[in-house]
């Protein structure tokens, strides 16, 4: 079982600007469509976990379901999914270790964990395994932090650096446990 971040970075640590926008996103040069990985990744997973407002800013893309796994949706505020993804997508609430019984029970064992409060509540739970960051050339300023405060810290092993559209580097972790 792993649950894995996979997720882009500004240099100061933001995921989104300070008015909660990704757009910087799409600044990157990147001539040959690549998915940076993405592909890859969604290859070693079973489903993924996002939080509402991700999910929320998925569907604001405007764009065909992008996920051929099914999604959980974290949320305590939505009592329904919108029209078009009830098949794709389930809605969850409980705490970190409590969804991840539920889906565990569904028999979805390694999951893509998205969203910034979505990662900050795993990592204060400790259940996150994988991380791959993605560091953007970018100062934000502001916005939505990647990390949050810990309980206490956690210990990740570095794997490798790979340097993506000669602009970009990608950095795997691993979760150092005792």
């Amino acid at each position: 079982m792993s649950n894995i971040v996979y997720i882009a970075a500004s240099l100061d640590g933001y995921i989104a600007d300070k008015n909660g926008s990704v757009d910087w996103l799409h600044e990157l040069p990147n001539p040959e469509g690549s998915d940076m990985g993405f592909g890859e990744l969604m290859e070693r997973v079973d489903g993924l976990v996002m939080g509402r407002n991700t999910f929320e800013m998925v569907l604001s893309f405007g764009v065909d379901w992008p996920y051929n796994k099914p999604v959980f949706v974290l949320s305590n505020r939505l009592t329904q999914l919108p029209e078009g993804v009830e098949d794709k997508a389930f809605l969850l609430n409980g705490t970190p270790k409590e969804v991840m019984s539920k889906i565990n029970a569904l028999g979805y064992n390694n999951l893509y964990i998205d969203g910034g409060v979505t990662i900050q509540n795993f990592l204060k739970a400790d259940l996150i395994d994988e991380m791959i960051i993605t560091t953007i050339p970018v100062l934000l300023g502001g916005g939505s932090p990647l990390f949050g405060d810990l309980l206490e810290p956690l210990k990740f092993s570095y794997v490798k650096s790979e340097p993506l559209l000669d602009c970009v580097v990608k950095n795997y972790y691993f979760r150092a446990r005792d």
